[in-house]
């Protein structure tokens, strides 16, 4: 995370929010002294007693996958738009080019899945982004060939990560001045960041 503060933010709905809205995420582990990184789609998980959790399933021959068995920590990743900022954008002088973003990290620990329960992911990820499709009718895997969803969840193992840190950047220049902002505002004109700047909804 950017260590300035004013990009900082650590409210945890807003934060959920974000994943929710961004859930293709990075996750990033270093296992025996090696880095990992694998790509995974997540649904959240807001379990008792104020617990939050990340699910996510890999192909298993993705290099982290044998690793989960066993377990391991790991920084999951959710990024948003980004745009590049130049300084002749900016009215004061002696500015440097930066990049406005907005990411969210989770870090916790990754235990594999039981058959069951990477079944149970499977039918909410399936049903979290058909939602996205509505008026389409959502698909089900009961829409497949009998024993053809059991043979294909076999290439793949499901795991949580049981977040013990969540924190998130979004670096919209609020470090610079009303004017600075709104040279930045017109430059990226249509741009997602630029709405970000405005407060778009």
């Amino acid at each position: 995370m950017h260590p300035a503060k004013p990009f900082h933010v650590d409210d945890r709905e807003t934060l959920l929010a974000f994943i929710r809205q961004h859930p293709f995420v990075t996750v990033a582990a270093a296992v025996r002294g090696r880095p990992f990184v694998a790509q995974a789609p997540v649904v959240v998980r807001e379990l008792d007693f104020g617990e939050l959790a990340l699910d996510f399933h890999l192909s298993r021959g993705n290099v982290l996958s044998p690793h989960i068995v066993q377990g391991f920590r790991a920084v999951v990743l959710a990024t948003g738009p980004d745009a590049y900022v130049s300084p002749d954008w900016y009215q004061a002088a002696d500015q440097v080019p930066t990049w406005n973003y907005l990411s969210v990290e989770a870090e916790g620990s990754v235990a594999p899945f039981n058959d069951d329960e990477l079944v149970a992911l499977l039918d909410d990820l399936s049903a979290q982004e058909e939602a996205h499709l509505l008026p389409k009718p959502p698909w089900t895997r009961h829409k497949m060939s009998p024993g053809r969803f059991e043979t294909m969840t076999r290439a793949i193992i499901g795991a949580r990560l049981t977040v013990d840190r969540l924190e998130g950047t979004f670096k919209l220049s609020q470090n610079k001045g009303e004017t600075d902002r709104a040279g930045v505002v017109a430059a990226l004109g249509d741009h997602p960041i630029a709405g970000l700047m405005r407060g778009d909804a």
